[in-house]
């Protein structure tokens, strides 16, 4: 490695702009050479000083990536992830299709994933248990949290969890996102005030992504937030892996008749007769057959 050449992490994105911080805890604004940006928050990278700002000049390997996706194409945005955490709530009603693409872009990047639903003291609770009910019979670790009836029991659930990991926290608007970071993270507020004067120059900038540490030390872990549900990228899932990325399908796979079924209409299909017998839940299937179609349909860019 070339002496002009400094260790850092990347914590916090906005555009091309991207905030790196040093083993001693400063914050450089940096850019990367070139015209296409390359490295994400979660990256270990090494930059070169370049004024009062910096270049980064090399990612380092990656363990893993996440993708999200608008109307034209898919970005990566976080890196080096050991658990994804989805935080849903009682209220507002969240989607199914949101959370499977979660769960699905975390199997396919080998990321452990969970998820927690929140405001669970609401009169809608059951029902929200019920529409989770097929995650947590696939296996599926569920946390249940009252984040502002009871912190108190709600923190004592989340700390051990996320204690020494990097967790990329997901949430439609209105979960309790916001509440569990503050609550998780002391002094959330100065890491994203020191966040943003690094990218704005002291003018106001909302970060795209934001890295958090939960403590004073490495060991401790970070929260990784991006902001709203993320519509995730599947464009690296071939239609053909998607059955065995969603357990509940892969338990089934196996016996169809056709060596290449795609589980949508061929005969001899061991899913959908799985469907038929109810052991398959019609939503999940419902969400797989809108997926499978939306992979295997031509690019649109």
């Amino acid at each position: 490695m070339s002496a002009a050449l400094r260790p850092g992490l990347v914590v916090g994105s906005h555009g091309r702009h991207l905030v790196v911080r040093t083993p001693d805890g400063a914050r450089i604004r940096c850019h990367v050479r070139g015209k296409r940006n390359d490295a994400v928050v979660g990256d270990d990278v090494r930059w070169a000083a370049a004024g009062d700002e910096g270049v980064i000049e090399r990612v380092e390997p990656r363990r893993n990536l996440l993708y999200r996706q608008d109307e034209w194409r898919s970005k990566s945005f976080a890196a080096n992830l050991d658990a994804v955490l989805v935080l849903v709530a009682v209220e507002p009603v969240f989607s199914e299709r949101l959370l499977a693409r979660a769960l699905v872009a975390a199997a396919h990047a080998g990321i452990p994933a969970w998820v927690a639903l929140n405001k669970v003291d609401l009169p809608g609770a059951a029902a929200a248990r019920e529409r989770l009910a097929a995650y947590a019979a696939m296996g599926t670790e569920l946390v249940e949290l009252a984040l502002k009836a009871d912190p108190a029991t709600a923190m004592a659930r989340l700390a051990p969890r996320l204690h020494g990991r990097t967790t990329l926290v997901l949430g439609p608007s209105g979960s309790g996102k916001s509440t569990l970071i503050n609550r998780m993270v002391p002094g959330a507020g100065a890491q994203v005030g020191e966040i943003s004067r690094a990218l704005s120059g002291g003018r106001h900038t909302t970060t795209t992504t934001t890295w958090y540490a939960l403590g004073e030390t490495p060991e401790a872990g970070a929260l990784i937030d991006s902001p709203g549900f993320q519509q995730f990228g599947l464009a690296q899932v071939e239609p053909r892996q998607l059955a065995a990325l969603m357990p509940d399908l892969a338990a089934h796979l196996g016996g169809c008749r056709f060596q290449d079924c795609t589980h949508r209409h061929e005969p001899g299909c061991t899913l959908r007769a799985a469907v038929e017998r109810g052991q398959i839940d019609a939503a999940r299937w419902r969400v797989y057959g809108e997926l499978h179609d939306e992979l295997s349909a031509p690019p649109r860019y």
